[in-house]
């Protein structure tokens, strides 16, 4: 049979979600939108924080603001999937609305952790080059950094679709997961996958190994300089730099597991999926506003203005 005509059998998916028990649904869907709401708030309030404080327009700010606007880009990817699954008694998903949803998870995804590395940059410059730090990294330099992440998460994805659209699908069509990914989606391939398989884990899971080792080494070597050099503000270059490394676990450490090694199904696989793809996404902001005293003194200043307009606006409709 022509692998063209094969790949136009499967029209859709059918998605397991994460549970079969009613009763358990029910409590998840709470859960989990409690979380959605949670990651859209917190993300959100640290864009507005720093686009409207004047205090936090340097390079630092201005990328923890793009990391805040990508994680609320990539829980919406999922999480309404999510959401409604935990509700439908049958889930599906069109062929097309699957590639769709793998090609801007995986777009997403590889943005961001190129922006984590850019992070990484920055604080090496900020430690190093204090003096000149606003001239290396201007507005300008870090527009261009925020791009080439997009770009590299965009190439990344680019690499891993390729791959994907290439392979013929006969049947089965039956995903036991909550939303389509590439480990789940190859193994529903009508022909052998191994050399393709392959070819994704290098592309995707040593490349995050790789990343993860550098930034490891980078942010060691960060620590070693503040440690030894730094006497002036010593404690808020180590919180940041404390926030950055919790958070480059977060994200690295599911997706590592998920995606450098052979796609064969584990037990826990749900559970890595579901922490990388939508819990990582609301505790990113809790960590950069707990251990960030600027940004901590930002939202309350911001919280302050709104309230005084409030004030001020219910104060002119009792005068009027």
């Amino acid at each position: 049979m022509d692998p063209q005509n094969l790949t136009t059998t499967v029209t859709e998916f059918v998605l397991l979600g994460l549970t079969q028990n009613h009763q358990l649904k029910y409590f998840l869907f709470i859960f989990f939108l409690i979380v959605y709401i949670a990651t859209w708030l917190g993300n959100f309030i640290i864009i507005i924080t720093v686009i409207t404080d004047h205090q936090l327009h340097t390079p630092m700010y201005f990328l923890l603001a793009n990391l805040a606007f990508m994680d609320v880009s990539e829980s919406s990817v999922n999480a309404p999937n999510l959401l409604s699954g935990l509700l439908s008694k049958r889930k599906t998903i069109s062929f097309n609305e699957c590639i769709l949803q793998m090609f801007f998870l995986h777009f997403i995804a590889g943005a961001m952790v190129s922006l984590l590395v850019v992070m990484a940059a920055d604080r090496y410059v900020a430690i190093y080059k204090p003096l000149r730090y606003i001239t290396i990294l201007n507005r300008g330099v870090c527009v261009g950094l925020v791009a080439l992440s997009c770009l590299g998460g965009l190439a990344h994805s680019a690499v891993q679709i390729g791959l994907l659209i290439q392979l013929p699908f006969c049947g089965p069509n039956i995903l036991d997961n909550f939303y389509c990914d590439v480990p789940q989606v190859i193994k529903l391939a009508c022909a052998d996958t191994h050399v393709v398989e392959l070819q994704m884990v290098f592309s995707g899971g040593v490349l995050l190994i790789v990343q993860l080792i550098c930034l490891l080494i980078s942010y060691t070597i960060i620590l070693v300089k503040i440690r030894t050099h730094v006497t002036e503000g010593k404690g808020k270059a180590l919180s940041t730099c404390g926030a950055q490394i919790i958070v480059v676990c977060l994200i690295f450490i599911p997706s590592i597991f998920i995606y450098a090694r052979p796609f064969k199904e584990f037990t826990v696989d749900k559970v890595a999926s579901i922490f990388f793809t939508v819990i990582t996404q609301m505790l990113n902001p809790i960590v950069y506003t707990l251990r960030n005293t600027e940004m901590k003194k930002a939202i309350r200043r911001l919280m302050n203005r709104i309230l005084f307009s409030g004030r001020e606006l219910k104060a002119s409709f009792v005068f009027e």
